[in-house]
């Protein structure tokens, strides 16, 4: 038995070791790997430009995006969603889904209704005015997005509804400025 061990032991030390900078090496490129496909393909950063969805998401505030969200589940009404622009695909736009294909969204005296029912909105600043709209029923797999900062928003009033195709992800948290950190909601 000793014999045997002592072969085995004679076989592990005849490998030979990787130098310290290969070791180095393959664990970069391992991590850089890894930084591009979950950039690609689970979490993305975005930074806010503008203050179109203020107060939810206030200018320079960066944000992680998960691109699984909508693999798991469908958008729904009140998410935050980084989209590509619809005149642009270029750029990227972050606004709340308010509605989904098939509702019928209506805006009238500063009140949000979807299908005929006031929605309450209590990410929007006290006393906020804006401009009606519709009633308009938002096609299937399409949806209906606005800014939170509605009189500041170039969205779905502007340019109409969004196509499934262009959803990017959804806003999950804020990590930047550190007295902004949470949940984006």
């Amino acid at each position: 038995m000793d014999q045997l061990d002592s072969q085995q032991e004679l076989q592990v030390e005849k490998k030979p070791k990787k130098s310290a900078i290969r070791e180095m090496m393959e664990s970069v490129v391992i991590a850089v790997l890894l930084a591009v496909i979950i950039r690609l393909f689970i979490l993305e950063p975005f930074y806010i430009p503008s203050g179109s969805m203020e107060p939810t998401l206030m200018v320079g505030d960066r944000i992680i995006v998960s691109k699984v969200t909508y693999h798991l589940r469908d958008p729904k009404p009140g998410d935050i969603v980084v989209f590509k622009y619809p005149e642009d695909p270029s750029r990227n736009f972050v606004k709340r889904l308010i509605a989904v294909g098939g509702d019928t969204i209506e805006i009238k005296d500063s009140v949000l209704y979807i299908n005929n029912q006031p929605v309450p909105e209590p990410y929007l600043p006290a006393g906020l005015k804006f401009a009606d709209y519709g009633p308009e029923k938002v096609p299937l797999n399409h949806y209906f997005m606005m800014g939170d900062n509605r009189n500041n928003s170039d969205d779905s009033r502007v340019w109409g509804f969004l196509d499934r195709n262009l959803i990017v992800g959804k806003a999950e948290v804020i990590y930047w400025p550190v007295g902004q950190i949470g949940l984006a909601k």
